[in-house]
């Protein structure tokens, strides 16, 4: 990771990260805080946010929000910029995933993951989109997925939440680009995790084929999220918008 003094320094910058007490949220937080920024992690389970700023450190503050309540969302960010200062970058993090075949699943848990990947990230970032365009400055990073792009079978309401993902950076970059606002997102591939391994250990047939079809012939890091995170938000991704950018080891590419 680049330290906070140079073209990647995120030294200045307040940032709102969505689902970051854990996993690539946790990841993207701790690469912020190295860069220089102050984060703010957002999540609905204190003990999981208190335990996680205690390891980022003393630019690292939490928010106890639930991102589906989006009646909520101007609260959240105005409460958070009182505290810690406008927010600079948003990073839409949070979700669910459901693994279930389509003709098993029902029209209110496609809503349901459909509401907390488009239409909460929608209300956050209009929230605070809003000061960022009067200041003429600011980022919002989506985290999209391999299902943007592919088809996957059995994870129809993510593949469709996350398809409607890159079509959001599409219009919000075009919109609020001239504003001084870019737009963006990554899209992970099979990334080292506990739930990774927990759904791969005991399949290691599928386990090779993902590592078959990923030219790079590994699993990723979360530290590869991190440092693409600070790549889109600092001043080395300055002319970047309406990017979705794969970091997969090539997987999306692959055969």
């Amino acid at each position: 990771m680049p330290d906070a003094g140079g073209l990647f320094s995120l030294a200045g910058e307040t940032a709102l990260i969505t689902g970051g007490g854990s996993g690539l949220g946790f990841a993207i937080a701790s690469a912020f805080v190295q860069a220089g920024a102050k984060a703010v992690i957002v999540g609905r389970r204190q003990c999981v946010l208190e335990q996680a700023v205690a390891k980022l450190g003393d630019r690292a503050a939490f928010a106890v929000h639930d991102v589906t309540l989006t009646s909520l969302a101007d609260d959240l960010v105005q409460r958070v910029s009182e505290i810690n200062g406008p927010v600079s970058l948003l990073v839409n993090n949070a979700g669910v995933h459901l693994k279930k075949p389509f003709l098993d699943t029902t029209e209110d848990e496609f809503r349901y993951v459909l509401e907390t990947h488009v239409t909460a990230s929608y209300a956050l970032t209009r929230a605070t989109a809003r000061s960022m365009a009067e200041r003429g400055h600011g980022t919002v990073l989506f985290i999209a997925s391999m299902t943007s792009f592919i088809g996957m079978p059995q994870v129809i309401a993510y593949t469709a939440a996350k398809t409607a993902v890159s079509g959001l950076v599409r219009g919000l970059a075009a919109e609020l680009s001239p504003l001084g606002v870019r737009v963006n997102a990554i899209a992970p591939g099979w990334i080292e995790s506990p739930m990774l391994n927990q759904a791969l250990n005991g399949d290691p047939g599928r386990k090779q084929r993902i590592l078959d079809r990923t030219p790079m012939g590994r699993f990723g890091d979360p530290g590869d999220i991190g440092a693409a995170a600070v790549y889109l938000c600092s001043a080395a991704g300055r002319f970047v918008t309406g990017v979705v950018l794969p970091v997969d080891g090539g997987a999306s590419i692959g055969f």
